[in-house]
């Protein structure tokens, strides 16, 4: 102990026991705080985690379906064959990823149409669009439809101009 600071006198009991309750009425409130504290802030950010990791997930789901199916949808023989193409790639992404199929939505244009779509010289715009369920919402009062974050890809893709239909 230093010179200079004070201390309880050596005969002094009163001074020893006031410093030993002070000591026992805090042992142990450190590990319930940080135990209490902890829950409080980890719950809401493994829950963040989770819902984050599901809408990118389906986000990649339907970049994925727009892209191919505009890429097959060019690479098509004809018309019947880029539908038929584009239907099958979009319910390979829809398997894949584990998106929900009622949710999914395609819309299939094309730029610079004359004709029919697609067609030679045209660019085909494919948009998919899909809502992602927030997970562990319960179906309770509509709190299942009302919690749904809509994601949407487009893809382009330019048809050759020496594409027949035949």
């Amino acid at each position: 102990m230093l010179p200079w600071s004070p201390s309880p006198r050596t005969g002094d009991p009163a001074g020893c026991r006031a410093s030993a309750r002070g000591l026992s009425d805090e042992t142990g409130s450190a590990a319930l705080e940080f135990i209490g504290l902890g829950v409080i802030l980890l719950v809401p950010l493994v829950y963040l985690v989770l819902a984050l990791g599901a809408i990118q997930g389906q986000m990649l789901g339907v970049e994925s379906a727009a892209r191919h199916a505009a890429r097959t949808m060019g690479a098509a023989s004809g018309v019947a064959d880029a539908t038929a193409r584009a239907d099958a790639t979009v319910r390979s992404a829809i398997e894949e990823y584990g998106m929900d199929a009622d949710t999914v939505d395609v819309d299939i244009r094309c730029a610079l149409l004359s004709a029919g779509c697609p067609a030679a010289g045209a660019t085909v715009v494919v948009t998919v669009t899909a809502e992602v369920a927030l997970p562990f919402v319960p179906p309770v009062f509509g709190l299942d439809r009302v919690s749904r974050v809509r994601v949407q890809a487009s893809s382009a893709y330019k048809v050759s101009r020496t594409w027949t239909d035949g």
